[in-house]
């Protein structure tokens, strides 16, 4: 590892407000990964100074159209500060999912500006309000006047190449009332490839007078350092780099603070592992629903270690929680006779997870 800074000197800590985030690591809202399962373990591991949902369509939940969209917006009593994300077109409609949403003790509202997907964006949600800065501002004024909460948007560096106009976006978001941006420095053409490019980070940092968090492809310390370093942002967003290693927020953490990061140990990634299993059959109540996480969560957490394609083979094959979690006992327990060379576990974060960052 390069990194050359003092980390003492660099930022650990921002305001939205008066919500301090400490340390500044903030973990994203993915689409089928950020639910409240993933959270808590990522929580419980420590290092993220805030927690943010998938996001949620706001017109679903003004017209109480699934149960379900609510379960997305739950978090624990404990979870502080939490975002809770939302996206749509209409400023009336977002307006008042945000104040349902501040009613049920959401400590931050974030406004999806970010999501690539066709679905999102052929409705005119998500990263297309980038291609429309006045409705995407209408929207931030309408939310700003219905809410007393922080209010925050995560959006793109710009629609295309041709058009990265996160920082004017930005700046006008903030004249509207927001009070922190995300910026993830692909565009929405992007999607979830593209040459790294952080310079529209680096500019909205210099011209908002709010925080500016920056995010994408940050998935060990190094590329931490850089991100910091390079756009002089408030704050990181890591995203997909959680999954394969959900103790990177805490690795930086520890970076930021000048303290040594204790090793990750196979008895650790283990008790980790089944520890999220166990947690997801118990708090989802469809057990498709909590095999379809396990699954999830299991192809990109073993890919650090020996023998990843064999359990992933196996358990994505299960047909019940109950035999997935087997597999994965049985595959420590062979590891553990026959120690392996773990790789870096972060080094599959970001080209092995179909994760949609919101």
């Amino acid at each position: 590892m390069s990194v050359a800074t003092d980390p003492t000197t660099l930022p650990n800590r921002f305001a939205i407000r008066d919500v301090v985030i400490h340390p500044n690591i903030v973990l994203a809202p993915m689409e089928g990964v950020s639910e409240i399962c993933f959270r808590r373990m990522i929580r419980r591991l420590g290092g993220t100074g805030m927690t943010c949902t998938e996001f949620i369509p706001s017109q679903g939940l003004t017209e109480h159209k699934s149960k379900r969209l609510w379960e997305h917006a739950e978090f624990d009593p404990d979870e502080r500060p939490v975002a809770v994300q939302i996206y749509g077109r209409d400023p009336a409609v977002m307006a008042e999912a945000a104040r349902m949403i501040q009613g049920r003790g959401a400590t931050v509202i974030d406004i999806n500006m970010g999501c690539p997907s066709k679905k999102v964006c052929a409705n005119s949600g998500g990263s297309a309000l980038m291609a429309d800065m006045h409705l995407a501002t209408d929207i931030v004024a309408a939310v700003r006047r219905a809410i007393t909460i922080p209010l925050t948007v995560k959006m793109r560096s710009g629609y295309d190449p041709t058009n990265r106009n996160a920082p004017e976006l930005a700046w006008r978001c903030q004249e509207e009332g927001a009070e922190a941006i995300t910026i993830h420095w692909r565009t929405r053409e992007d999607g979830f490839k593209g040459l790294r490019a952080v310079d529209k980070i680096a500019e909205a940092a210099q011209r908002l007078d709010i925080p500016v968090i920056a995010n994408g492809d940050i998935v060990c310390v190094q590329s931490a350092h850089d991100m910091l370093t390079e756009t002089g942002c408030a704050g990181l967003m890591v995203g997909r780099g959680a999954i394969a290693n959900p103790w990177l927020p805490r690795q930086i953490a520890a970076w930021l603070a000048g303290r040594p990061s204790a090793e990750v140990t196979l008895d650790e990634r283990e008790r980790v592992l089944l520890g999220f299993f166990d947690d997801t059959v118990a708090t989802f109540r469809k057990p498709a629903g909590a095999l379809g996480r396990m699954k999830m969560m299991a192809r990109r957490f073993v890919d650090a270690l020996d023998g990843a394609e064999d359990i992933k083979r196996l358990i994505v094959r299960s047909q019940t929680c109950a035999e997935a979690r087997a597999h994965a006992v049985e595959w420590f327990a062979r590891l553990r006779a026959t120690p392996p060379a773990c790789a870096d576990a972060g080094r599959a974060a970001e080209s092995s997870s179909s994760a949609r960052p919101a």
